[in-house]
């Protein structure tokens, strides 16, 4: 695809890079000047896939998250990848309330979020070489 603008990034599979992942979009994404509620749900989307990625796809091991932003117009890409240990059952793992984690107090809600703040979110992923998440949204005219 030819986007009109885009930035690539990888970074440590480590918790406190979470609020970096969510920056590095929030502001690639600033000069489509997007609405405060827009930034929001952005932001929240791109902390669930990196929290899935740094929580599920390398549990203890290390390992690095590639995070892709791009757009087209006013219509944004966002990508987040791993190279971990993949997911067996996507169907399953994108229901509602369901975690591979419970001892870890986690709510199961990461892909729900993820759909609800996201026009379109598509997973690939293949056990033993990890998942990639591909995020869409249209911002609001100008």
């Amino acid at each position: 695809m030819q986007f009109d603008n885009k930035a690539q990034v990888f970074f440590s599979a480590k918790s406190e890079n979470e609020s970096f992942a969510r920056l590095f979009a929030a502001g690639f994404l600033t000069q489509l000047d997007p609405t405060i509620s827009e930034m929001t749900d952005i932001k929240t989307a791109v902390s669930e896939a990196v929290t899935n990625a740094i929580i599920h796809g390398y549990e203890t091991r290390e390992g690095m998250v590639e995070l892709f932003c791009g757009y087209v117009g006013r219509h944004i890409y966002i990508e987040v990848a791993d190279k971990g240990k993949g997911i067996e059952n996507v169907a399953q793992a994108r229901e509602p309330l369901y975690t591979s984690k419970p001892e870890m107090e986690r709510s199961g809600m990461g892909f729900t979020i993820m759909e609800t703040f996201m026009e379109r979110v598509r997973v690939e992923s293949r056990v033993g070489e990890g998942t990639r998440i591909f995020m869409e949204k249209t911002l609001a005219k100008e």
